[in-house]
């Protein structure tokens, strides 16, 4: 990856302990993160988790219950002076009625003073899309597409990406991650993207975050994460129950027989030597992939799916 323009204290983008509710109801609760210059933030989580709503706080349209979103030091909320240096492209995409790309292009080139006539001619290329035909007419992947091209034909200082990935196909979207990290590498923008399949953000973020049950629950470096989860295979002379592991912090606890499998993320030290003082025939560890990860901070429940259709 190609981060070397990266400020280190320097902050683009900031959520300070920021909570949003409607009504009754709390869509975030209490979410710090911050993203440089040159840095790609992935922010993952499932449909319904809250990336949408810090999303749309960060870009100035939600005000939060408390704390506040801050692009380089300045509150976003209802902050012109910020929102011109801006883009933030949403899950639901919108555009004027009747408008083809070369409309919005204008109207873009209208509120961004910093518009690449240029840029967006050649990127329409890359894409093979045409800037006469009305937007209404394309389809979900090349309306996102057009979107991110004037994302980038504006040269904003911050992108914000609701799952942009999402009804893409597979070129379009290396072709996508290869134009934001070379824009990265020379603008030194930050850039937030969210999706809700974390193998789609690990390829192109720096620096990973899970939101669930309205908590930022993981806040890593990419390069990192990994390092702080174990998978733990375990083996016995004799047959064993969940029972002997109740005193262990871990997660997906699975028993066949004489072997366990459990995995950790917390005081691996602690549970490497508990594991060695129940004296079993082989202890093996292994690091677990992203979506490995992703898979055992969001889901709370392990189901034995084999005794789902046994009506017996």
């Amino acid at each position: 990856m190609i981060y070397k323009n990266r400020k280190k204290g320097v902050i683009l983008i900031e959520a300070r302990s920021i909570t949003k509710r409607y009504g009754d109801f709390t869509a975030i609760e209490d979410i710090t993160l911050t993203v440089g210059p040159s840095s790609i933030y992935g922010l993952a989580g499932y449909n319904g988790a809250g990336k949408t709503t810090l999303i749309k706080t960060l870009a100035g349209i939600y005000k939060p219950e408390s704390g506040g979103a801050y692009i380089d030091g300045q509150n976003t909320f209802d902050n012109n002076t910020v929102r011109d240096r801006l883009f933030y492209v949403p899950d639901e995409l919108f555009f004027l009625p009747y408008a083809t790309m070369d409309t919005m292009a204008k109207f873009y080139r209208g509120y961004y003073p910093d518009f690449s006539a240029k840029r967006y001619e050649k990127l329409k290329k890359v894409f093979e899309l045409n800037g006469s035909k009305r937007l209404r007419s394309f389809s979900k992947g090349m309306k996102r597409q057009a979107e991110i091209i004037f994302a980038l034909s504006v040269k904003p200082t911050v992108i914000l990406l609701d799952e942009s990935f999402d009804g893409l196909d597979p070129q379009k979207r290396s072709i996508v991650k290869e134009l934001l990290l070379e824009y990265i590498a020379e603008s030194e923008v930050s850039i937030l993207i969210s999706s809700h399949n974390l193998s789609e953000l690990s390829d192109v973020s720096d620096h990973i975050g899970l939101i669930k049950g309205k908590a930022l629950i993981v806040d890593s470096p990419t390069d990192d994460i990994s390092e702080r989860y174990r998978r733990f295979c375990v083996v016995f002379d004799k047959e064993i129950n969940a029972d002997i592991f109740e005193n262990i912090d871990r997660k997906g606890l699975k028993i066949i027989g004489k072997g366990a499998q459990l995995i950790a993320s917390e005081d691996l030290e602690n549970i490497r030597d508990s594991l060695n003082q129940m004296n079993p025939v082989s202890v093996e560890e292994n690091t677990l992939s992203l979506e490995e990860i992703f898979l055992f901070e969001m889901e709370d429940s392990t189901y034995d799916f084999s005794e789902f259709f046994n009506e017996e």
